[in-house]
């Protein structure tokens, strides 16, 4: 079985509330569910949030839209992942996350056959990005996961399910998916307003005339308006990661010198 679990929360810092925003009068998630559905290798979505007050909202939308939802830890969201899993017992998880209302449903497809193919571990088109951040897609062993999610892990390793894996490759069988085109200076992903200013445009544009609109579309609009492109650009790539890996190292240097 491949499960995929998406990973979303309210209480975003530099957007709160980001995933619930209204998109063309649906909230942000629901756009990106929609997307996601229409993968042809996941034999399953699953919608994991926190136990948090701040994500009953969250929990009650899903719930209303018929999501399967687990709730746990706000931010040990590894054990997320395992609660989420374990019903199943999945062969695959793959890993997704809420702020990318654009993700691509063959992407995520060619993340996961090219993975299988591979007889890798892990597999991902992020490790060495060369597609629109916001297009991220990570598929990684059942059994994989919960081995690291049973060890003792780094606060950064809990709260960012899969940087164990990233940090000990001679562990672990990697496979890296490229595009043929470098487009990874474009961003897609929804961190910050500007952010969701571009999201919303593209989606007012490309969604009334297809629904199902894709990244090739999405291309032929930015390559038409190019002043799209400039509504987000200059935002640091993975700065939630870059500020975990911060706050731990700032931690270690604390007990060395304790």
């Amino acid at each position: 079985m491949i499960l995929g679990i998406l990973q979303a929360r309210v209480s975003s810092s530099r957007l709160p509330g980001k995933v619930l925003k209204p998109i063309l009068g649906r909230p942000m998630i629901l756009r990106q569910i929609e997307r996601l559905q229409r993968a042809q290798t996941l034999d399953k979505l699953v919608l994991a949030t926190s136990v948090d007050p701040s994500d009953d909202a969250l929990a009650d939308l899903m719930k209303a839209e018929g999501i399967e939802t687990v709730r746990g830890p706000l931010d040990d969201v590894l054990a997320r992942f395992t609660l989420a899993a374990k019903p199943y017992n999945p062969e695959w998880i793959v890993r997704l996350t809420g702020d990318c209302p654009l993700a691509d449903p063959e992407v995520v497809d060619r993340v996961v056959r090219e993975t299988i193919a591979a007889k890798a571990d892990y597999g991902s088109n992020a490790l060495e990005p060369t597609f629109p951040d916001g297009l991220d897609a990570e598929v990684v062993r059942g059994a994989i996961l919960e081995q690291i999610a049973s060890e003792n892990r780094t606060q950064a390793e809990r709260e960012h399910v899969t940087l164990a894996i990233h940090r000990h490759p001679e562990c672990f069988r990697l496979h890296i998916v490229r595009s043929a085109t470098d487009l990874s200076a474009l961003r897609w992903t929804v961190d910050e307003p500007a952010d969701f200013a571009l999201v919303e445009r593209i989606y007012q544009t490309l969604y009334p005339v297809n629904p199902a609109f894709t990244t090739a579309d999405v291309l032929r609009l930015l390559a038409e308006h190019p002043d799209l492109v400039a509504l987000n650009t200059g935002i640091e790539r993975n700065e939630g990661l870059a500020r975990s890996l911060a706050r731990e190292a700032a931690n270690v240097q604390s007990r060395k010198e304790s």
